[in-house]
């Protein structure tokens, strides 16, 4: 696990420097060196994986957060071997997948949310004097970022991480904006191409003249979701608390920044937008697309619907 996480990062970088993703990885591995570090390859079976699923489980965590870090340490094996740090097949058992998430947001939701970002001030609380103890409101605003991000994920159902890394110019290792024609490079510069494609995107009139507002007035310096001037690793604190703060539903299931590409694909789909077309938009293939979001698409089933009442040929001869 140590080799794999020393060959996915970039040594150079300092650790501030790292990327949500790097982040995340460096998270992982400390989950996973807390129950397997002390074991050697040889103990890896189905008995001691069920039982990494239990001490995820046991520290709060859920079965779909063990498939996943299960899923890294298996990565992590195949890289050692492909190192010749080890020699023979050694495979991680995996719990059963669960039921992919299709929460999505209503257009009223998505409007309450980035209302709720944007308007936000901060609140402190006095901590010394005769006032201690009391709250009072800041003219801060620190939430508008998570209100551009959602405006970018909403119209682009582009992933989190390089949404929060795109960029005003080229930048090597950042995705980024060409606003003179309109179009998201979502794919950051220098990244090697893998199965979750990123292809350009073009931006919707709307969108894009957010955004050229918000390089005409400076609010993005460098990066078009930032935070005081810099760019963010990830966006996952703010945006649990602007769901707090718009008071959506989420009796059924929570919304998370993913969520916004949910949204975007099912907006595509209820507007009727060809499969190809949307699918090219979003960067994913159109069987994906037709199978996790065609239900939303006006023409779901329609054949089925008009069928369902029409006559056999005999019926119709029997009737004259």
């Amino acid at each position: 696990m140590s080799v794999y996480l020393d060959d996915q990062i970039d040594p150079e970088k300092s650790p501030h420097e790292h990327t949500s993703k790097e982040l995340h990885l460096e998270g992982t591995i400390r989950r996973l060196n807390e129950y397997w570090g002390d074991k050697w390859l040889s103990e890896i079976n189905t008995r001691e994986s069920k039982g990494y699923v239990r001490h995820r489980i046991a520290a709060g965590g859920g079965e779909g957060g063990a498939r996943r870090d299960l899923q890294i340490l298996q990565a992590a094996i195949n890289h050692h071997g492909c190192e010749n740090l080890h020699y023979g097949q050694v495979n991680v058992w995996l719990p059963a997948k669960g039921n992919s998430r299709q929460r999505w947001l209503t257009r009223t939701e998505a409007a309450k949310m980035i209302w709720a970002a944007y308007r936000y001030r901060e609140i402190q609380t006095i901590h010394i004097g005769p006032m201690k103890g009391q709250k009072i409101v800041t003219g801060r605003r620190p939430l508008r970022h998570i209100a551009r991000f959602i405006l970018i994920g909403c119209y682009t159902g582009t992933r989190a991480s390089a949404i929060a890394s795109a960029a005003k110019r080229q930048e090597f290792g950042k995705s980024w904006v060409d606003l003179e024609r309109g179009l998201f490079f979502r794919k950051p510069i220098g990244k090697k191409e893998t199965k979750k494609r990123q292809p350009p995107v073009p931006l919707s009139n709307r969108l894009l003249a957010h955004m050229r507002r918000w390089d005409r007035l400076d609010i993005a310096k460098h990066h078009f979701v930032e935070y005081n001037g810099q760019s963010v690793q990830s966006v996952k604190t703010g945006f649990a608390n602007v769901v707090k703060l718009s008071e959506i539903d989420i009796s059924l299931e929570n919304v998370t920044p993913h969520t916004l590409r949910h949204t975007a694909a099912t907006w595509l789909m209820q507007a009727g937008t060809n499969l190809w077309d949307a699918a090219g938009y979003l960067g994913m293939t159109v069987e994906v697309l037709e199978r996790v979001y065609g239900h939303h698409h006006p023409d779901y089933l329609a054949e089925a619907r008009k069928n369902i009442t029409k006559k056999r040929p005999d019926e119709v001869d029997r009737d004259r």
